[in-house]
């Protein structure tokens, strides 16, 4: 069993920057690709970003988050982060982290653990 928990959301300018943090339980975190989604208000939830388990060489982006976005794992702390650069106001919503074992997959289905999410909102 893998519990996540986020954190670092939070309320940002257009052109700003957060960090998100997903911390892990569990003794097998490298074992697991992780995932960031998110889901605005009324809307589906849609991937953001995954990161390979092990240790993280592959990375996959959507592409509204390239270049602005970048998803990393530190397997010694069992987190997973996402560095958000020049955020524009259409990136408000609850982001969530996903874990699963092995494969990372752009699928949100296809995870089998989640976090609680946490709230980031850009003003414009």
């Amino acid at each position: 069993q893998v519990q996540l928990v986020e954190s670092g959301g939070g309320l940002v300018q257009a052109g700003g920057s957060l960090r998100l943090s997903c911390a892990a339980s569990g003794r097998t975190f490298s074992s697991y690709a992780m995932g960031w989604f998110r889901q605005a208000p009324g809307k589906e939830r849609e991937f953001v970003a995954a990161i390979s388990w092990r240790d993280g060489s592959k990375t996959y982006y959507a592409d509204s988050v390239k270049g602005r976005f970048t998803i990393s794992r530190d397997n010694a702390k069992k987190t997973v982060y996402l560095q958000m650069n020049n955020l524009k106001p259409e990136d408000t919503a609850a982001y969530y982290c996903a874990g699963r074992p092995y494969t990372a997959t752009t699928e949100g289905n296809l995870y089998d653990y989640w976090g609680q999410g946490t709230q980031v909102t850009v003003s414009s």
